[in-house]
């Protein structure tokens, strides 16, 4: 039952990750007239630190794991998680005749999934 709720509030957290990475992209390139690779940059980046303060303490509370070394932890678990995520999307778009928009998506659940789990028993174990 713990692990559902922490799946429930995994995906909250991640709504809001793309919420404000988005935000921060659009104010970066409509408001501020900055470059679309620095505003994506940005937003990212603004997105990653949500995520690591909320799973941190709202959706893996009672981590042992401390502020530094779960930090490298969680870029350590992103980077494995997106490589994977990166790597499925290449076999996909050479095996279907599907849209490769749609191996992207394919991808984005995967990388969800793993992501979740790595956070789980990795980043922010108890």
């Amino acid at each position: 039952m713990e692990t559902i709720k922490q799946a429930v509030k995994y995906g909250v957290v991640g709504l809001s990750n793309t919420l404000i990475t988005m935000i921060v992209i659009w104010v970066m390139m409509k408001g501020l007239g900055c470059q679309e690779g620095l505003s994506n940059l940005t937003g990212y980046v603004a997105g990653l630190l949500n995520s690591f303060i909320w799973n941190k303490k709202w959706t893996f509370k009672g981590s042992s794991t401390g502020w530094f070394r779960g930090a490298f932890r969680f870029m350590v678990a992103f980077g494995v998680c997106y490589a994977l995520q990166y790597g499925l999307v290449l076999v996909l778009n050479e095996r279907l005749t599907i849209d490769h928009y749609y191996n992207h998506l394919i991808g984005m659940l995967f990388y969800t999934a793993i992501n979740f789990l790595a956070n789980k028993f990795y980043t922010f174990k108890v």
